[in-house]
């Protein structure tokens, strides 16, 4: 009884926390850029200011990762964010074309909700607040039960900076008794407009099957192609770096290296040099035992954990200092557990030929976690052109996976929340910002007399059309003739458009 009653409670708060911040969104929307600017400004300072105490919350509470590396996630979340967004128009009349004659203005969708992870707590939290007060709308917060006070508490303090500023009260606020039963009342809710989910892939599908428009990202499982022309110890360099950055808890983090033969015994040398462990076969089977559930189900005990943690429940030895475990692997899916996501300091090795297998190999690994990202460290223009076809929404170059696909040490848009676009299932495949929480509004004047608009049209003559005297564009006509696996018959082509003329005509 007491634990339905909590899910009646938790239903309950979902509920009242859409209502009041429907009326928070209403008010905010008519808010000028200045009042914005001004309410934005406090926040990042309050961000600021409280990086570390939420870093050590995030940390005592999940045990993941470490106090210095969330302290500057919550960095990027808002202090770059905010020199990202300081003059991104998001406000009235964004953009004019004068002589097209058409008004871009842009509106606020209303109330969001946004799902928070375990991994990211507080600086996804901060990055949804800030990017939503941005475009002028209020949010309602989800967080993950393993993280809850950590990710109540930044929600807090980003709510009382913003209502210090200015911002109507309830403007962001959060479930504080979750459970599935209000994620899922509040997804489904009247006021909710827009669903930003960042989370486990049965969330991210709870989101878009909730019957609301979403931004939804998926797992990642970025490989790190190492190619012969690679400066290759800075590629290992990035590669440490960005995968032991907060001991692995960003998805865009790399999850396998790839070196051809030629280069790899260099590659291996420079992996031990700078702190990586090459286990053996038994010893890779035992870590896989202990960090997956079911095969490659990521086991949460081991989620952004440092190898030493690891090496000691797995039963194995491992140097001092040793900043990274890597297995070699012979394949890809069933059977080779280390080539699905790992969030935590391990990473699958694989050997191939060339960079054909190399790219064949990269294909089947972004199959488990299609659409996110993918690495490459290359000196080759040529060949980051052939990888830049792979079904990933960030192909980075000579980068680490974590750093880069958050947009740290790139120029992507600095993002918590990352889109996998259509190959992940995601209805973006962009790092998700501020403009992608505005409606575009458009206002276009008239170009022409609308009355006369087909007989003034030089590229249009009815009696040509009945007579079947068609001229094909000369582009067009210069495209088909160039065109040498074309099979098509330029008569016939003719033929079928008169004919879909004519049936055309019989059906008006």
């Amino acid at each position: 009884m007491e634990d339905f009653d909590r899910d009646l409670r938790s239903i309950q708060e979902a509920r009242v926390l859409a209502t009041k911040g429907k009326i928070a969104s209403n008010q905010i929307s008519e808010y000028s850029k200045e009042q914005i600017e001004k309410i934005i400004c406090n926040m990042v300072k309050v961000a600021k200011e409280n990086a570390v105490m939420l870093a050590e919350m995030a940390v005592d509470e999940t045990g993941f990762g470490t106090v210095k590396d969330k302290t500057y996630k919550n960095h990027m979340a808002s202090v770059m964010l905010y020199e990202e967004i300081k003059d991104m128009k998001t406000i009235g009349i964004i953009d004019e074309d004068q002589e097209k004659q058409v008004i871009d203005l842009a509106e606020p969708m209303g109330l969001l909700m946004g799902i928070i992870p375990s991994t990211n707590p507080t600086s996804t939290a901060i990055f949804k607040s800030i990017i939503s007060i941005k475009s002028r709308n209020g949010i309602v917060f989800s967080p993950h039960p393993a993280s809850l006070k950590c990710t109540v508490k930044a929600i807090q303090l980003m709510n009382d900076a913003a209502v210090q500023a200015g911002a109507p009260e309830n403007i962001i606020s959060s479930i504080t008794t979750p459970s599935v039963e209000a994620t899922n009342a509040l997804m489904k809710h009247k006021n909710i407009a827009l669903i930003i989910a960042t989370g486990g892939p049965g969330m991210v599908k709870a989101s878009y099957s909730a019957g609301k428009p979403a931004l939804g990202v998926g797992a990642g499982n970025s490989p790190a192609y190492i190619e012969k022309s690679a400066n290759i110890p800075k590629a290992i360099s990035n590669i440490i770096a960005s995968k032991t950055f907060d001991h692995g808890t960003i998805c865009a983090s790399e999850q396998s290296i790839i070196v051809e033969e030629s280069n790899s015994d260099e590659v291996i040398e420079e992996l031990k040099k700078q702190g990586a462990y090459f286990m053996t076969e038994e010893e890779t089977k035992r870590v896989c035992k202990i960090i997956f559930k079911d095969g490659h189900t990521m086991n949460a005990n081991f989620v952004g954990k440092p190898p030493q943690v690891i090496g000691d429940a797995a039963g194995i030895v491992i140097p001092q200092g040793t900043k990274l475990l890597v297995g070699e692997q012979k394949g890809v899916g069933t059977g080779f557990p280390l080539s699905y996501e790992k969030l935590t300091t391990v990473i699958a090795f694989y050997k191939v030929k060339d960079w054909e297998e190399a790219c064949n190999l990269s294909i089947d690994l972004l199959q488990n976690g299609i659409g996110h990202t993918m690495c490459l460290h290359t000196e080759d223009r040529e060949m980051v052109m052939k990888f830049a076809k792979k079904p990933a929404s960030r192909i980075l170059v000579n980068t680490g996976g974590a750093q880069g696909g958050t947009g740290a040490s790139t120029g992507l848009f600095p993002s918590f929340t990352l889109g996998c676009g259509t190959w992940g299932g995601s209805s973006t495949s962009e790092n998700v910002s501020p403009m992608d929480l505005i409606n575009i509004k458009r206002v276009a004047y008239g170009l022409s007399d609308c009355a006369t608009l087909a007989s003034r049209d030089r590229t249009f003559n009815y009696f040509d059309v009945e007579k079947n005297n068609l001229d094909i564009p000369k582009n067009c006509e210069e495209s088909m003739q160039n065109n040498d696996s074309t099979d098509i018959d330029n008569d016939k082509l003719v033929k079928m458009v008169y004919e879909l003329v004519e049936a055309m005509k019989g059906a008006n």
